[in-house]
């Protein structure tokens, strides 16, 4: 009977340690060091209305926007719930229809020219909210026509939404389709 008294007391006392105190101080650090973050990193348009999170990608598809990497989740419609790729392999005659397809639609907006494979392919997660400076500037042919706005100015917009290397080093310049489509968005509202 002692040995259960103690087993039930060291259950009550990690619950507690490991089930409310450590994630209380844990979330507590988090919105001191890293407030926005710990809110889920959210991206509000120029009216204030929350439009998504800079770490989840977003789905866009007209013309007029820089189109992001495709997901894996797309019938869940860029849902983190449905998190994950498609562990298809490259000979699966689904994916690479899958991926035909995407090339197509590249070319029916007037891509000419190498597409760059992050742009018909998902990523791991099927979640990712950013493309290579390359894959966005492939883009502005078609986003500057059916805007009616220069590439030039366009080009500039987009250097503007280019992220350098994390510390300098880490990982690749990359651009949030999300955060540069809303500029693009905020444009229309001039």
């Amino acid at each position: 009977m002692k040995e259960l008294k103690s087993a039930i007391l060291m259950f009550i006392v990690f619950t507690m340690i490991c089930g409310g105190f450590y994630p209380f101080v844990v979330t507590g650090v988090a919105y001191l060091l890293f407030p926005r973050e710990a809110k889920g990193s959210l991206v509000a348009d120029t009216s204030g209305k929350v439009a998504g999170s800079s770490l989840i990608g977003q789905p866009f598809s007209s013309p007029e926007y820089f189109w992001p990497r495709p997901s894996a989740t797309a019938d869940f419609g860029y849902n983190p719930m449905g998190s994950g790729g498609s562990n298809s392999g490259p000979t699966n005659p689904d994916y690479l229809k899958t991926v035909g397809d995407r090339v197509k639609a590249f070319r029916a907006s007037g891509v000419t020219g190498p597409i760059s494979s992050e742009l018909v392919q998902a990523s791991a997660s099927g979640l990712d909210p950013h493309i290579t400076p390359e894959a966005a500037r492939m883009q502005i042919p078609r986003v500057a026509q059916a805007r009616g706005i220069s590439r030039q100015e366009l080009s500039k917009i987009l250097a503007d939404f280019t992220s350098d290397r994390q510390l300098g080093f880490l990982g690749e310049p990359r651009v949030n389709v999300l955060e540069l489509n809303l500029k693009l968005k905020s444009l229309d509202q001039r």
